[in-house]
Order: C-alpha cells, then structure tokens, then sequence
C-alpha cells in the first residue's frame, strides 16, 4: 500500500507536456496543489517562441525541460524558481541576449544550451555558483570567456560543435572538472596550464587543429581518455625549432640561477627577485641550465600506452641544447619520458 502512495506522489510531482504543439502555455486546468507539486515539469517538442511568465507559478519546480521548441527569449519570471536545480533547453533559437539579467541567480546544478545560437557564452551563466554541468555544444561560440574560472563547482565542461580558436588558461582554475569537451573546433594548442586539472578524466580534442600538445600533459595522472582523432598532430607530425636570442636581463638570470649565487631582497630590488624566482629548469636530464623568456620550441615525440607516439611541446633553454630523444617519428630511442608512462596511464588514446 505505501509503495503504491509513493508511485501516485511520484506521478504528481511530474507535469508532461511535452509533445502537444504548443504554441502558448495553458494552466486553466492544473490546480494550485498540481502546481505546488510539481518538481518536474516537461514542455519539449512544443511550438513555444518564449517561455511564459507563468511557469513561475510552479515555486517547487526542481526540473525543466524546454528543449526542441522555437525559443528565442526566456523570461524574467524564471528567476523566481528558487529551487530549480536543471533547465534543458536544448535545439531552440536562443542566443546571449535571451536571458533575463537575474539568470545567475539561479541554483542550478545542470544546464543545457545545446543547439542554439550563442556566440558567446552569457556572463550570466558564469555566476551560477552551483553548476555542475554545463552543456553549450553546437553553438556559434568563438571564445571561452575568462569568467568560465569563476564556476568553481564545475565538473563537466561541453563546448563542442562551435568555433572556438583558444582555450583560456582560466580553464585550468576550475578545481572539479573531471571531463572536458572541446571536440570539433578550431583550437591549434593546448595551454599547459590544463595539468592543474588534477581530476580529469575526459579529455576530447578530436576535429581540431592541433599540431602538438603540451609535455606538461603526462602530469595528468587521472586521465583515462585522450580524443585526438581529426587532428593534424594525428596525419602528420610536425617537427621545429625556433628560437629568439636571450636579452642581457636573461643572460644574467641564467648565470645567477645556473651558478647557485644567492641573492635576497636585501641585495636586489623586488621585482629582479620576483624575475629570478620565474626561472624554469631546463627539461633534459643531462643539462643542468634554466630559461627565462627565451627557450627553444621543440616537438617530442613521446611513447603512450606502448601504441602511440604523439608529438608533445617541450621547451630547451637553448639551441645547443639537445633532448636524449630524437624528435624522428621513426627513431628508436626512448626517452626517459617515453619510459616513465605505464600503460594503464591513458585507456583510451582515441586516434582513429
């Protein structure tokens, strides 16, 4: 008898109307208890243009489906749905002017964008302190904005199908994100800042323009999938070398840091400390210098999962400077990276 009480108090919680033609919203015959109660409420597949005022009327709604109507504007009234945890507002007409200017206020923990018009992602949904999950793929998007750092309880990031170039390091600040999606774009490089990522799992890049990817990428030890297929680092391997020559200031850094001469705020004005602070080991075992600003891009070819060998950027503090590892594709050696990545590090390398 109580397992039947609670299917009914389940049945009354969800309101479907989904699927009817809708071309404006009706609540003549839902009740002030229906209303009350109910906590999911489906619209999708209706001919809706904009989201009515009226569906504040459901105060306790914790679920909203309004995907796959003519949306082109939500209204301000949403904002009073103080308990609102997911909104799927999916394949509509909605862009970065369609939401009321109260959106973040929302407690949403799930939001879908998907299929719509925004070429860019709205400030608003950048102050949803909640969100869990935000879905903004097949859209016209050009840019991740830098605020994307402030949704700090982020942990799934969808951004395919768009056009973005760049992925800000801000990404790199958001401390739960466990899969990330970038796939199908115009992204050329990875910004080495992703490795503080500590919880990633997913990474997708597939369909991109990538030619390498960041060395600092071995770090990520909780990564279980890498989607790189589509790319030209998969078609054909790129191999350079550039270098700008170190400027006086850097030249003297080398010599203090390479020569162990100790140096304090005492000696030296703060922000020649600060400089000196920045130095960065150079990254093959047998060279013992440091760079500053001036460093050699170099691709490395490194072994994964035994299968594999994926060109990695890595940076040598000068020309001379020689890695142990051959940047030949063919080359048998192998690096002291190459040799230092278990096979369970990365299950799927998806190449192909």
């Amino acid at each position: 008898m109580e397992s039947r009480e609670g299917a009914a108090a389940a049945r009354d919680c969800v309101l479907d109307f989904s699927r009817l033609s809708l071309n404006t919203l009706s609540l003549d015959g839902v009740s002030e208890d229906r209303r009350r109660d109910t906590k999911q409420f489906y619209l999708n597949y209706n001919r809706l243009s904009t989201l009515p005022a009226s569906i504040s009327l459901f105060y306790n709604l914790e679920f909203l489906d309004i995907s796959n109507n003519g949306l082109t504007a939500i209204c301000d009234d949403i904002t009073r749905l103080t308990k609102l945890k997911t909104l799927l507002a999916k394949n509509n007409r909605l862009d970065e002017f369609s939401l009321p200017k109260d959106f973040g206020s929302l407690p949403l923990e799930v939001l879908n964008f998907s299929g719509n018009r925004f070429e860019e992602i709205p400030l608003q949904c950048t102050k949803l302190r909640r969100l869990q999950s935000l879905s903004i793929g097949g859209n016209r998007l050009k840019s991740i904005p830098t605020e994307i750092e402030d949704l700090t309880s982020l942990e799934m990031l969808y951004l395919g199908g768009n056009l973005i170039s760049a992925i800000p390091p801000e990404v790199a600040n958001l401390p739960y994100l466990s899969y990330l999606v970038l796939c199908d774009n115009r992204i050329q490089s990875v910004p080495p800042q992703l490795t503080r990522l500590h919880l990633l799992r997913s990474l997708s890049l597939h369909n991109n323009l990538l030619t390498y990817l960041p060395r600092e990428i071995l770090s990520l030890v909780h990564l279980q999938e890498l989607s790189l297929r589509g790319n030209p680092l998969v078609v054909r391997f790129v191999k350079e070398m550039t270098y700008n020559p170190p400027s006086l200031l850097e030249l003297a850094g080398r010599t203090v840091k390479s020569r162990n001469i100790p140096y304090s705020p005492c000696e030296l004005p703060s922000n020649l400390v600060l400089y000196l602070d920045l130095a960065s080991k150079c990254p093959n075992p047998k060279c013992a210098g440091v760079y500053f600003d001036s460093c050699v891009r170099h691709i490395k070819f490194v072994d994964f999962c035994g299968k594999y060998r994926l060109p990695l950027m890595h940076y040598l503090c000068s020309p001379e400077c020689r890695s142990p590892c051959s940047s030949n594709p063919q080359s048998d050696a192998e690096s002291e990276d190459e040799n230092s990545v278990p096979a369970d590090r990365l299950q799927r390398v998806l190449l192909g």
